[in-house]
């Protein structure tokens, strides 16, 4: 039985979703292979929104095609969607085609400090914010970052029975127990598939991406918008209410 023009609806709309996300996933997986469930399976590797919705976008794949092959002629589809199945696959497509702002996910209230800030005043910090880690300032220009792990390897360096005197002790002091954090700067115009692709990239060439600093143009002579670690790419929601 040919379908209604409700259900012709809705199977139109289910191809034109499934098109949306399917030139979305060429644009952000990249790779030479352009069929859709390879993109799919390709693309969870390193995306963790692809990732997230594998298997219904593998379950659509099969779907458009019983769509597509058994359409009898233009507009007329043999198949239907139901219209829950519409309205996810929408959803979908409209995720992947404007993903949020890297700013979305970024721990907004950075905490820096300047190179010659004195080491209580960093300890007030972490006192106050709890953070692990904290970006650190020559002038307007970010150097690297200061750990509280640096800070208790010196003070274990530094205690004379049992004490630790922080006394004229600055973050210069500290930083010299500081191993390289390989930081990137982005714009604060850059999305998560962006932020993933940076991750990625660093875990291929087997190096370490400490962080990735959000500011206005990219610039580290900026000020810091954000600060995006592999932990907070990992703890994203992208489940649809």
């Amino acid at each position: 039985m040919i379908t209604s023009s409700k259900d012709i609806n809705l199977a139109e709309r289910f191809e034109v979703a499934f098109n949306q996300i399917h030139d979305a996933l060429k644009r952000i997986v990249k790779i030479k292979d352009d069929r859709f469930v390879v993109l799919v399976r390709v693309g969870a590797k390193s995306h963790q929104m692809i990732d997230t919705y594998k298997d219904d976008l593998e379950q659509y794949a099969k779907l458009r095609n019983a769509l597509v092959h058994d359409k009898l002629e233009v507009g007329q589809y043999i198949a239907e969607p139901h219209d829950n199945v519409v309205d996810h696959i929408e959803k979908i497509a409209a995720i992947f085609n404007k993903p949020n702002h890297a700013l979305s996910i970024a721990t907004k209230q950075v905490v820096a400090f300047q190179y010659d800030d004195t080491i209580v005043k960093v300890i007030q910090g972490i006192k106050e914010f709890s953070y692990s880690q904290y970006p650190i300032y020559k002038g307007k220009t970010c150097i690297g970052l200061l750990t509280t792990e640096s800070i208790v390897k010196w003070m274990a360096t530094n205690m004379v029975n049992s004490i630790v005197t922080l006394s004229d002790i600055h973050v210069s002091d500290i930083m010299q127990f500081e191993k390289e954090h390989p930081l990137k700067f982005v714009s604060k115009s850059i999305n998560i598939f962006e932020i993933e692709d940076y991750f990625e990239l660093a875990h291929k060439e087997k190096q370490t991406l400490e962080a990735v600093v959000i500011t206005e143009n990219g610039s580290p002579n900026e000020s810091p918008l954000g600060l995006i670690t592999a932990w907070d790419l990992i703890e994203i929601d992208y489940t649809l209410d």
